[in-house]
């Protein structure tokens, strides 16, 4: 099949890896970048083998990236499959997604690893980049055979969803994945200090006879991986931080210059512990909703570049997972299809430049990922480009999602912004109907 000639003009393109936000054409040919510049497509008209499309008030961007997924498959496909979460990351502008490896059975192999990737491929359409397991069916335990992960296209290595609480596993998976530099991130929990928790403590666990999930329980982990990631010298990432003390370690062991990074998701910069006050299961997260000091200071922290990234921790669950008593609702929120029209919040109040907002869900995810060749609109980059309509206005509807599952609190509300094509190494995989 050839490739069509693409021409997005007259829209405001913004490319954090060159530091660009100006009005101008992108021309995208051959699966590449051909030209970014103010006239770059004047040359051009429809035919055939031309497509152009009228890009003024939109964003043109690099890809989105989102580098903390579940897609449920292999083994709960009822939740969500490959097929599904490929295309509902794509109608929400990601050009690459990266699962976790908690799946059933675990991502713990290069097995598991090709499967996934055959099925991404079968599909088409946004990227798959895996996480394969920390340690052998996440037990803790046994290390994973990672070089042949690696080998097998697996970006970095994770047992999210549990803790690698064993130190010195922990310094030997360190030592491992930097000999492939495999970015190595961690669910940061003291499973000892949460035991039995429903929701953050404080003083609304108190009030609704819920036994709290303290900030303690991430603090110690992170602190005890940045000594470890410092002797060791592995890239080491935070997943889904949530505590106004992990901010303040991550801060300053970067002004130490250690390979550390972090990410942050969508509901932890929107949503307190407040809005468990009704029992909402839909608001049942791991890390749970902390409090107003720290959502102050994650978003303080992704502004600044402390938090590299949003990623939007995307976890399915059917409505029998979450319409039941609280303390037995699975953890989790759907947030591929809603993380562009709620972030885009972040730049009305002025939290983040428009940017920044940007380089959070592209370029910083990209330089993350080893060998990967998105995040930037460079002349000769691969094509992967999302394009926003900044001013839409839509109802996050459960029929209109493309995700199997609707486990989110957004559902039915209005949100402003929101992804209108989707180009992924040149072709379009999402267009948003008009």
């Amino acid at each position: 099949m050839v490739m069509q000639l693409i021409v997005l003009r007259g829209g405001r393109v913004l490319d954090p890896s060159q530091g660009l936000d100006e009005t101008a054409d992108v021309v995208i040919e051959a699966g590449r970048i051909k030209a970014v510049g103010r006239d770059a497509g004047a040359a051009y008209s429809p035919t055939a083998g031309v497509r152009i499309i009228e890009a003024a008030g939109r964003w043109v961007c690099p890809g989105f990236i989102d580098l903390h997924v579940h897609l449920r498959e292999p083994g709960q496909e009822y939740k969500e499959d490959i097929a599904s979460g490929l295309d509902a990351a794509a109608a929400g502008g990601f050009t690459a997604v990266c699962p976790m490896p908690n799946t059933k059975p675990t991502n713990d192999s290069r097995a598991i690893t090709e499967m996934m990737l055959s099925r991404a491929e079968e599909h088409g359409g946004t990227r798959l980049l895996p996480f394969g397991a920390v340690t052998k069916g996440q037990k803790g335990v046994e290390l994973t055979e990672m070089a042949d992960m690696r080998e097998a296209g697996a970006i970095g290595v994770s047992d999210d969803g549990l803790c690698v609480m064993n130190a010195a596993v922990m310094r030997h998976a360190m030592e491992y994945a930097r000999t492939f530099d495999l970015l190595v991130s961690q669910h940061c929990e003291d499973h000892h200090l949460t035991e039995g928790a429903q929701m953050h403590e404080g003083a609304r666990s108190t009030q609704l006879g819920l036994r709290g999930w303290p900030r303690a329980a991430e603090d110690v982990i992170v602190a005890r991986d940045l000594v470890l990631a410092e002797t060791t010298g592995a890239r080491y990432h935070v997943a889904h931080i949530s505590s106004f003390g992990a901010v303040r370690l991550i801060r300053e062991a970067k002004s130490r210059g250690l390979r550390v990074s972090a990410e942050v998701t969508p509901h932890h910069l929107l949503f307190t512990d407040e809005a468990l006050l009704s029992y909402d299961t839909y608001c049942k997260v791991n890390p749970p909703l902390r409090e107003e000091e720290d959502r102050a200071a994650l978003r303080e922290a992704l502004a600044d570049g402390t938090i590299d990234c949003i990623a939007t921790d995307h976890a399915p669950h059917t409505d029998l997972e979450k319409d039941c008593e609280f303390e037995a609702a699975s953890v989790g929120i759907n947030g591929l299809e809603s993380a562009i029209g709620s972030m885009l919040g972040l730049v009305r109040e002025r939290v983040l430049t428009p940017l920044r907002l940007v380089e959070t869900l592209s370029t910083a995810p990209a330089r993350l990922l080893p060998d990967f060749e998105g995040g930037s609109l460079r002349e000769g980059r691969v094509a992967d480009v999302t394009v926003l309509d900044p001013e839409a206005r839509w109802i996050l509807e459960q029929d209109a999602l493309r995700s199997k599952s609707h486990n989110t609190p957004l559902l039915g509300r209005e949100l402003m912004g929101r992804p209108v094509m989707t180009i992924v190494g040149g072709e379009v995989v999402h267009e948003l109907e008009t």
